[in-house]
């Protein structure tokens, strides 16, 4: 861990650090904030509000899809950092309109006709902006920090970003929707202004030419890194647990409205918790590896957070069982359960073996490719992400919609993470017999 705080003093990486901080915490204020909002305010049907839920999420998920091959290779064959700026800056009016949507909401509820359109329009332009700077985060590293300290930079990133998600998380599920509109604008500002701080990162090829026709580049770009079998099995592992954590994230609402009877800022603190975990599964596995990119730990990690998904949905049964007053319990009324330890631990320890599995993978990407084509190489992820977490929305939103308890749709995430450990081992054994053939 000391190992990695040193960055935090070098120009190299805290202002890149700081400003993904800010982008992280963003995107989750205003994106938790909408939710919890809508959940808990425009609906009152399980059913409706896990579609809503998964809406979002896809509608978010989407120009990932769409737009992240144009993304990579604007951010090899430029400066990666005047993108920063220009994205950060693209920001600010998009926080504008989400704040107009915030308000609006808060203000009308279910009754203004622009809040929902302008809340999803927003959703979506800032799935633009994350799909152009989330190439940037992970492939600048390798240009800017030695070789020895990629890993510990990318540790660092996933645990700053997963603490800006708890900050942002918190403070939607306490604050009103109105304060968090001006929150939002704020942040924008302040990340932009960081964002000016990042050094030149100035492109390996000068002379590339960039694709804009979406479709053929999306697949050029996929068909580029199958040829790079360990990147390849990376991106197909990677995209399998997100393909989970985009099921787990959709069910967390509903489910803590419906199943466990809790307010949102119950939920909130679920997504807290989750934050939590992740961002000490990041610092653990780094401290394992020793700033070894490795993925000799991903199978058995990835195994452990499947059984405490299982876990979870025991506790959850549980819970059902007890006896609880009416309405919804607000934090202190949840915590007094003698069910609520175990409920938090399971989410705990599910996020922290999340972690140890995800990211010495993201290193993997940005060390075991040409750096020239780094940008690209996670571009390349984040479309065959995206695609998976897509598919998981959508698995989540037809789950419901067919009328299956959220309870029981935590045994598909459990069960799903046994091909995740799969597809670790096969990386694991991809990298081994790496040295030998070379």
């Amino acid at each position: 861990m000391l190992t990695s705080l040193h960055l935090l003093r070098k120009r190299r990486f805290l202002p890149l650090f700081a400003t993904q901080l800010l982008n992280a915490f963003n995107d989750n204020l205003f994106k938790n904030a909408m939710v919890l909002f809508v959940v808990y305010t425009f609906y009152d049907s399980q059913a409706e509000e896990a579609q809503f839920s998964a809406i979002a999420s896809g509608v978010f998920i989407l120009p990932f899809f769409l737009l992240s091959a144009l993304a990579g290779q604007l951010a090899d064959l430029t400066d990666k950092a005047a993108i920063i700026r220009r994205v950060k800056a693209a920001e600010i009016g998009i926080m504008l309109v989400g704040a107009a949507g915030l308000y609006l909401a808060w203000q009308s509820g279910r009754d203004s006709p622009l809040a929902l359109p302008l809340l999803l329009t927003a959703l979506f332009a800032m799935g633009i902006h994350s799909t152009f700077f989330g190439p940037i985060k992970y492939a600048i590293l390798p240009q800017h920090l030695k070789r020895e300290e990629v890993l510990a930079g990318t540790g660092l990133v996933e645990a700053g970003t997963y603490i800006a998600i708890l900050a942002g998380t918190i403070l939607a599920g306490y604050i009103s929707v109105k304060l968090a509109a001006g929150i939002v604008i704020v942040a924008a500002l302040v990340g932009y202004v960081t964002s000016l701080q990042v050094p030149p990162a100035p492109p390996y090829e000068r002379n590339g030419r960039v694709d804009r026709n979406v479709i053929r580049s999306s697949i050029t770009l996929i068909r580029n890194t199958m040829h790079q079998r360990e990147v390849f099995l990376a991106i197909l592992a990677i995209s399998f647990f997100w393909t989970i954590g985009a099921v787990l994230f959709i069910q967390f609402p509903p489910l803590a409205k419906n199943v466990l009877h809790a307010s949102k800022e119950v939920a909130s603190l679920f997504l807290v918790i989750f934050s939590i975990g992740v961002a000490i599964g990041s610092v653990a596995i780094n401290a394992l590896l020793k700033g070894e990119v490795s993925a000799r730990h991903a199978p058995v990690s990835v195994l452990f957070m499947g059984a405490f998904v299982a876990g979870f949905y025991f506790v959850c049964r549980a819970w059902e069982r007890q006896s609880l007053p009416p309405g919804l319990l607000d934090v202190p009324g949840f915590l007094v359960q003698p069910l609520a330890p175990l409920v938090l631990g399971t989410l705990l320890l599910i996020a922290v073996a999340g972690g140890m599995f995800v990211v010495p993978l993201y290193a993997f990407l940005t060390t075991k490719c040409d750096p020239a084509q780094a940008a690209r190489t996670v571009a390349a992820n984040n479309i065959v992400n995206s695609g998976a977490m897509v598919g998981g929305s959508l698995l989540a939103g037809g789950l419901s919609a067919a009328g299956i308890p959220l309870v029981e749709q935590l045994l598909l995430s459990a069960a799903m993470s046994v091909v995740s450990a799969w597809l670790g081992l096969i990386l694991h054994r991809a990298e081994r017999a790496a040295p030998a053939a070379a």
